[in-house]
């Protein structure tokens, strides 16, 4: 099986060779964020029209990304006879698993364009897996209405099954290969990213920008028990300005919100999985099953209402970027909705609303012309987290909660050998505090350095 797998990943390598020999002389897309450095600090796609159209154009491009990994973790030990039930897994300094996407852009007309991107390997998934893929509108000319053609001047129109644009932080996350945007190892604590079905309208002028979306509030899409499903509306409103030829200012808010679903997954959708491998984990832990080492998953799988506001400022060589969400919500076992099938068992009623808090920061220098960097990062989570809930019948549990904290820092350094290639180093802390001495992250604590390798076209 592996085999097999190993072959069909060095047959698309070989195919991508040839075709991007063949595509090399082709125009660039349209309202595109190019995989190298140039992509760096794009978020919204420009409404500049800089790009000539010359017809239906087709670009490949691929994300690599190799980590070197040397983490030690600590716990407090919870001892049961002789054994301890928190055992830690038998972590040393290695090689992770190499992760890769494949990116097929298409110009389909003027202003017209279609994004998919499959992840080729990655932790949670190592066969070819499709993350998913949309139509951008930038021009309505194919409607030949003058009107029309004004109006759409400050819209663009995003329909597919695709990033979930909620908060600016998706937009220098590490998304399998594709780690080049963020400039640190590892995503936030609490990770707001989803691939859900829907659509997306943004308008933009003189520096303010607005974006209403929705969709099917789902990872995936469904046809049964509608009475449990219901769409997921966010938004965003902000400004964004090169205010001089120095200073760059952006600062957005955004929101997301559920009231019912099966599984939302905005702080569960990453298929690709955290970029510190096996910390925090029992013994028995897998690298596929166990894929969100490090951060913390709120749970609000039922319902979820969300808050973030990231402020962005670029002054000529200095970048802080920041993150403050306020999200609220709770599963299905929370909500009362699944009871046990054993009648001795007690009713359980609906609970109110858990919340979690997330504040994160960081500041980088750039120098030697953008080709290297140093930054840190101090971020935190704190929130009330449900410990041993049970969905299993007959024995549904709606677990205890315990309010409990989680808190990072990183220092990272990188170097842009090309803007193709990224070389980057991470020293990392991250502390739990508060959690109950049953759990295995009870006084918890992992640090160390992670060095990775990136290519991106």
């Amino acid at each position: 099986m592996l085999r097999s797998k190993t072959l069909r990943f060095m047959m698309l390598i070989v195919i991508m060779t040839f075709t991007l020999g063949a595509y090399a002389q082709l125009s660039p897309i349209q309202y595109f964020r190019p995989y190298d450095q140039s992509g760096l600090n794009v978020f919204e796609t420009s409404k500049i029209d800089t790009v000539v159209f010359e017809g239906l154009k087709l670009r490949i491009g691929a994300n690599f990304t190799q980590q070197y990994q040397s983490l030690k973790h600590t716990n407090s030990e919870n001892v049961v006879g002789e054994v301890n039930k928190n055992e830690l897994y038998d972590l040393s300094p290695g090689f992770n698993l190499a992760m890769a996407n494949l990116n097929l852009d298409v110009q389909l007309a003027d202003g017209v364009r279609v994004s998919l991107v499959s992840y080729m390997s990655t932790r949670h998934h190592n066969e070819f897996w499709v993350k998913g893929g949309y139509f951008q509108i930038d021009k309505v000319g194919f409607l030949n209405n003058e009107f029309m053609n004004n109006l759409w001047k400050n819209l663009s129109l995003k329909i597919g099954h695709m990033e979930v644009n909620y908060g600016d932080t998706h937009f220098r996350r590490s998304d399998a290969g594709n780690a080049l945007y963020n400039p640190f190892v590892e995503n936030n604590i609490m990770d707001a990213f989803a691939t859900e079905i829907g659509g997306e309208l943004n308008w933009q002028k003189s520096g303010f920008l607005a974006m209403v979306g929705i969709t099917d509030g789902e990872v995936q899409g469904s046809v049964t028990k509608g009475e449990d499903r219901s769409p997921s509306i966010y938004g965003k409103l902000g400004y964004d300005n090169q205010i001089t030829e120095a200073a760059r200012v952006r600062l957005t808010g955004s929101v997301y919100t559920t009231k019912s679903s099966i599984s939302n997954t905005i702080y569960s959708g990453d298929r690709a999985g955290s970029r510190y491998y096996m910390v925090m984990e029992g013994p028995t832990a897998t690298a596929a099953a166990n894929f969100t080492s490090g951060r913390i998953n709120p749970g609000f799988k039922d319902n979820v209402t969300s808050f973030m506001i990231n402020p962005f400022i670029k002054i000529k060589n200095v970048e802080l970027f920041g993150t403050y969400e306020v999200s609220k919500g709770k599963s299905q076992v929370e909500n009362g909705e699944i009871q046990s099938t054993d009648p001795a068992q007690p009713y359980l009623a609906k609970q109110e609303d858990r919340q979690f808090n997330q504040f994160a920061v960081d500041g980088l220098y750039r120098f030697a012309n953008d080709k290297l960097y140093v930054g840190a990062k101090y971020n935190v989570v704190e929130g009330d987290l449900v410990i041993g809930s049970s969905t299993t019948q007959p024995n549904i549990s709606q677990g205890v909660r315990e309010n409990v904290k989680v808190e990072r820092t990183a220092f990272a350094a990188g170097w842009f050998v090309t803007p193709n290639i990224l070389m980057k180093a991470e020293y990392v802390t991250q502390k739990y505090l508060d959690f109950p001495t049953a759990d295995l992250r009870s006084n918890g604590q992992f640090e160390g350095f992670v060095i990775e390798g990136i290519i991106g076209f």
